[in-house]
């Protein structure tokens, strides 16, 4: 099976849909532009072999504030390939670069031969949290003189007389990078640009999904 390399997309929703058995499943759409290739780095140049893309053009309503939201740098390394800037940059790592080069656009056709996928994304920022919310506590007695309701209770003994790291504390909730193993694909409209998986990808609608083969389960 070719290598098939990361694709980024965004997350329009969830859905419902039934299989040939006629049982309900609950599916996650995901819409993906083409993603381009930006950058192909080499073990003789970076050391190692990898295929840079992008994701989601630049835009802006007038034409002349476009290139202001870019920064030097970054326009600078899109203005030597010759491909328009993109918001999103992201590595796949291969055993050879024979066969790609820059400006090579794909989509979701990529993954026709693919049944379950991982799903990297960005999970809901909650912010700042209680160990209930947070960590599940059960809390003290809601009796009105416990004057224990909603703590954490203790987090150090006498022994060694201080409060221990990697507790479960109170802290900021969401907002991490999570990954989803093993979702399987139940369609792809390759004319639209949608894949439709089975199940939740962490996220608000509208952010951004990096899609890759499943590491732990693929035919």
């Amino acid at each position: 099976m070719k290598l098939k390399l990361k694709l980024m997309g965004k997350k329009l929703g969830m859905t419902q849909l039934f299989d040939e058995t006629g049982h309900l499943i609950v599916c996650t759409v995901i819409e993906v532009e083409p993603n381009v290739i930006t950058q192909i780095k080499s073990t003789k140049s970076d050391g190692y072999n990898a295929v840079q893309t992008g994701y989601k053009k630049v835009v802006a309503k007038d034409p002349r504030r476009k290139e202001s939201r870019v920064k030097k740098p970054i326009r600078g390394k899109f203005a030597k390939v010759g491909v328009e800037p993109r918001r999103h940059l992201v590595e796949t790592k291969v055993n050879s670069t024979d066969g790609f080069e820059i400006g090579q656009e794909f989509g979701v056709s990529q993954y026709n031969e693919i049944s379950f996928i991982d799903a990297i994304a960005t999970s809901k920022g909650k912010g700042y949290q209680g160990v209930m919310k947070r960590h599940g506590f059960k809390g003290g007695n809601a009796t009105h003189g416990s004057g224990f309701h909603r703590g954490a209770g203790s987090t150090g003994g006498l022994t060694p007389g201080r409060s221990l790291r990697n507790e479960k504390r109170p802290g900021q909730m969401g907002n991490e990078r999570v990954t989803v193993q093993n979702l399987k694909i139940v369609q792809l409209d390759e004319d639209a640009g949608l894949m439709i998986v089975k199940g939740a990808i962490p996220g608000p609608k509208n952010s951004l999904v990096t899609l890759q083969p499943a590491v732990k389960k693929n035919v």
